[in-house]
């Protein structure tokens, strides 16, 4: 996860351009969020190691999970269903497991 020079980007409705990363629309906010506990880490503090000429790794008490969905089809609160190119091809590989009978798909 990252954040990105092209923040054109955002606007663009496909968003597979980064090759397998994750852009960051708010990556300060992120940041300031995962170092909340941090003593001294402010937006300031952490704007700058973000602009500094070096990378800064800060550890963190405990590891943070990432759930990354990727989904053809949303159906939006209005009932509107919604479908989206399968980019990274997934779709088939779930139809062939639905279809072997696999004990979930029920």
């Amino acid at each position: 996860m990252h954040d990105t020079p092209v923040v054109g980007s955002f606007a663009e409705s496909r968003r597979d351009f980064s090759h397998g990363c994750i852009r960051l629309e708010k990556p300060a906010e992120l940041a300031a969020w995962v170092l909340r506990d941090k003593p001294g880490w402010t937006p300031d503090r952490i704007r700058a190691a973000m602009n500094g000429p070096v990378s800064e790794r800060v550890p963190v008490a405990h590891p943070i999970p990432v759930a990354i969905l990727y989904g053809t089809v949303v159906v939006l609160e209005d009932g509107v269903v919604r479908f989206y190119d399968d980019i990274y091809g997934h779709d088939a590989a779930l139809q062939r497991i639905l279809a072997s009978g696999y004990p979930y798909a029920q």
